[in-house]
């Protein structure tokens, strides 16, 4: 899942980020809206967890741009206003979800994921193909019935790859869906990290290497 926070106060934005990437979620960090509606031009996010009272471009115009554009992206709000008006009104611009500061960090994780889910409505809770299986929600997967002890970025390729349904993958998109924007595309992380997922599989071959085009299982 690749997540924008868009957030004023940086040390508030830094932790969301931390958060978040223990998680295993992809994560790009924006500190105003200029900036936010900069990235959302050039990233096709799942979630953006947006802070209404931003102080330049305000978080309303934000979500509105969001909205008018008519993305999938998925829009959850933050704001220390918590009255029932407010949260309406959050809503009515474009909002999926609204969560009042201060907030309990498994409830923000929780919300996330499940917007993240409703981005994707056409992908199934546990993705298979022959003796793979992957479930998101547990995060766990299994080849021929053996769990695989993955990595964070391991599983999140894994699962991107299954959730392709057979099409071939670019490195690049899977640089761009499973990293972040620490990630250098100028590296061999991506193929360092499938030959990894190879090791760990049963049958290496699952993973099939496209040459010039990518990878599919």
């Amino acid at each position: 899942m690749r997540v924008l926070v868009v957030e004023d106060h940086t040390e508030l934005a830094d932790s969301i980020t931390r958060v978040f990437r223990r998680q295993g979620l992809a994560v790009d960090t924006a500190y105003d809206g200029s900036t936010a509606l900069d990235l959302v031009e050039e990233v096709d996010y799942d979630v953006v967890v947006l802070d209404r009272d931003l102080p330049d471009v305000h978080g309303d115009d934000v979500c509105g741009e969001l909205a008018a554009k008519g993305v999938r992206t998925k829009v959850l709000m933050l704001t220390a206003a918590a009255s029932i008006a407010d949260r309406v009104e959050g809503l009515g611009l474009g909002a999926d979800d609204y969560l009042a500061k201060p907030f309990a960090w498994p409830e923000l994780l929780a919300r996330t994921r499940a917007l993240g889910r409703r981005a994707h409505p056409e992908r199934q809770p546990e993705l298979v193909r022959g003796a793979l299986r992957l479930d998101p929600a547990r995060r766990t997967a299994s080849h021929s019935g053996t769990q695989l002890p993955l990595t964070t970025k391991e599983f999140g390729v894994l699962a991107y790859l299954l959730g392709a349904e057979g099409r071939t993958v670019p490195a690049d998109e899977l640089l761009a869906k499973v990293w972040d924007e620490v990630a250098d595309p100028g590296t061999t992380t991506v193929k360092a990290t499938v030959n990894r997922l190879r090791a760990k599989l049963l049958d290496a071959s699952v993973i099939q290497t496209v040459p010039g085009r990518g990878y599919r299982v």
